[in-house]
């Protein structure tokens, strides 16, 4: 990385209309110290692209526990497809073994998702972010309709950040629609999760996912039973804060 103070905020502006491999060699030739969080198809895209500017591009993923067989062989088609290492992050096991302890296996039917959330996302991201100065997501501003409409291609990442220890999010997708997605999937052979096949389009933790039916939205296959607007599991906190 360069010694020129990172704006993310000027860059946003400057690259929000440039491709997502634009936003990606800028990501990738500011930081070293960078990774790509890897969970579904818009994240495969993004190792895609980026094994073509830097091959040895790093990717982590989160393990809850909870995660269907089918997208456990997909994280492993993609190990071995892109013949990269995938950093796989486990929650904490006493807090697990505790929240499963004291409320059952399936407590956030009843409480909510965010403390289970919390205990198998949030924190075990939390750990790994410590580590970077920059991460790389999928997120789509079309995702969600409460929560990711004002999504920037980079942003100050506040939520896991701090002024001590900054931490940059860069949103190479942010303006792609899934349709694009898909299109970029198909025009170059991209591995994708079987569970598509299956009517899943946002894929999360098996209990806490299903199919959803046409003309829904693909948030709406997520924690269905909660308020459809608020469809965040923490893991980007700050766009729900921000009110975006």
């Amino acid at each position: 990385m360069t010694n020129k103070p990172f704006d993310a905020a000027a860059l946003a502006e400057e690259y929000d209309q440039r491709s997502p491999q634009d936003i990606l060699k800028l990501a990738l030739d500011s930081f070293d110290n960078i990774a790509i969080s890897f969970s579904g198809a818009e994240d495969v895209v993004l190792i895609d692209m980026a094994v073509k500017i830097r091959p040895d591009v790093r990717v982590f993923s989160l393990d809850t526990g909870r995660l269907h067989a089918e997208t456990y062989r997909f994280i492993e088609q993609v190990r071995q497809h892109y013949n990269i290492n995938i950093d796989i992050m486990f929650p904490d096991a006493a807090e697990t073994e505790a929240l499963i302890r004291e409320k059952g296996l399936f407590s956030f039917y009843r409480d909510g998702h965010q403390e289970c959330c919390g205990i198998r996302k949030v924190m075990p991201l939390k750990r790994k972010l410590s580590t970077l100065d920059a991460w790389v997501t999928g997120q789509r501003k079309d995702q969600s309709p409460g929560t990711r409409t004002a999504v920037p291609v980079v942003q100050d990442d506040r939520a896991f950040g701090s002024a001590d220890n900054p931490l940059v999010k860069f949103n190479p997708l942010s303006n792609w629609s899934s349709a694009q997605v898909w299109d970029y999937i198909r025009s170059n052979d991209v591995p994708f999760n079987e569970l598509h096949n299956k009517g899943f389009i946002s894929i999360g933790c098996e209990p806490c996912t299903r199919p959803v039916l046409p003309n829904q939205h693909e948030r709406e296959g997520r924690w269905w039973w909660e308020e459809a607007t608020m469809k965040e599991c923490g893991l980007h906190s700050s766009n729900v804060k921000s009110g975006s």
